[in-house]
């Protein structure tokens, strides 16, 4: 856990240690705080552009573009900008697969060969493993991430796509290729971030009887009238151009922009043009694009219960811890179904109440729901990794939930 390439998973839950120091005066308004650290990230040259919108009770209580969208062409970053969303693609997946399982489609722990027959990885002693559509919704199937092993891993040995870079692979050759690596671990032995999403987006298409960016959109978008959210892009003009850390300033990625994360090779391939390329599969894990107002919408949805999309018994069970004791993003944390749980915020270090859901995306985003305080917020940016879990996300969180001036 001690390696830079952990903090790719798109977590907030390690912030506390960057909470804990300052007092800020309780009667600023929210407004004031919320633009400083914005201002503040764009001074220093941490972010190119942002959107920050912040719901309260189920009102928006702020929203706010700033920086730019596209650096060199000066072009300023606007509210319906469209995202490269990364792994906040996960939560929309997993939602699909759970509104099959409320339709009687799919169950939770039922063999995943019953819809993907041919998908059978091994466990590492070579026997054979029984992977569920619950391992797969939380984690804990045993699967792994190209990015988080060294250069000579056993996924990119085996040219796994993570699914942000080889456009010109299909769905089923990945699969194929996940399931020629032996599995990491017994299924639910452990939690492990991984392609498992990915994995379940074969899962839903089967079972939905239609190709994954069809199933999402019946299932999820359309209801919820997110009319910007897919797996291509639906106006090219209001893509941000995507920046990866760096000094003076971010670096606007390239064709392949490969990211170093970790001393023994380990790195993210990210290939922005693969958001066009009508050949790529559709990743379940990180391949949708869409904006931050549609985003909010969904979240907002499964925090009042889930409707139009699934039960409230099911969107209740979203935001629950799914993974019992098991370690995933740190200690206080668990996880639910597309989100990371916050089950003990003195264990965590973290501000937040217990019970907040959250994740992020490697493109540079980071999101919450605070069930307790009514609370949602999306803060996309253009500039990875440094808006999924560098000082931005946690100067936001210190920003929403300042401390009381004694």
């Amino acid at each position: 856990m001690h390696t830079r390439a952990h903090t790719l998973i798109p977590t907030l839950g390690l912030l506390g240690l960057l909470l804990s120091g300052g007092a800020q005066a309780e009667e600023r308004p929210l407004q004031a705080r919320l633009d400083q650290v914005i201002d503040q990230a764009l001074a220093d040259k941490r972010l190119v552009g942002t959107v920050v919108l912040v719901a309260q009770d189920g009102k928006l209580v702020y929203h706010r573009a700033a920086g730019l969208a596209d650096r060199e062409a000066q072009t300023p970053m606007r509210e319906d900008a469209l995202f490269r969303l990364a792994s906040m693609s996960k939560p929309l997946v997993s939602a699909a697969a759970l509104a099959l399982v409320d339709q009687g489609k799919l169950s939770l722990d039922a063999p995943i060969t019953r819809w993907l027959p041919s998908f059978q990885p091994p466990l590492p002693d070579g026997q054979p493993a029984v992977i569920t559509v619950r391992q797969l919704l939380t984690h804990t199937a045993g699967l792994s991430y190209g990015f988080l092993q060294p250069a000579e891993g056993p996924y990119l040995k085996a040219q796994v796509s993570d699914g942000m870079d080889a456009p010109e692979l299909g769905l089923e050759e990945n699969l194929r290729r996940i399931a020629s690596v032996p599995l990491s671990f017994a299924p639910g032995s452990r939690w492990q971030y991984s392609v498992a999403i990915d994995v379940l987006g074969a899962v839903v298409a089967q079972a939905a009887g239609a190709p994954l960016p069809k199933a999402v959109e019946r299932l999820v978008t359309k209801p919820l009238r997110m009319p910007d959210t897919g797996f291509s892009v639906r106006a090219k003009a209001r893509l941000a151009t995507p920046y990866t850390d760096g000094k003076p300033e971010p670096v606007r990625m390239g064709e392949l922009q490969v990211v170093p994360v970790a001393a023994n090779g380990a790195a993210v391939r990210f290939v922005p043009g693969r958001a066009f390329d009508a050949r790529a599969f559709p990743s379940g894990g990180a391949g949708m694009v869409g904006t931050a107002g549609d985003f909010l919408k969904f979240l907002e949805a499964i925090r009042k219960g889930g409707a139009p999309v699934v039960k409230p018994a099911t969107a209740a069970q979203m935001m629950a811890n799914q993974v019992g004791a098991l370690e995933t993003q740190g200690p206080g944390w668990g996880f639910g179904f597309g989100g990371a749980v916050l089950g003990d915020p003195a264990r965590a270090k973290s501000v937040q109440s217990a019970g907040t859901w959250q994740w992020g995306g490697a493109y540079g985003h980071s999101w919450f729901v605070d069930p307790e305080r009514r609370l949602t917020v999306v803060a996309l940016t253009n500039t990875s990794f440094e808006g999924m879990s560098g000082a931005f996300p946690a100067a936001l969180i210190q920003a929403l939930y300042p401390t009381p001036t004694p």
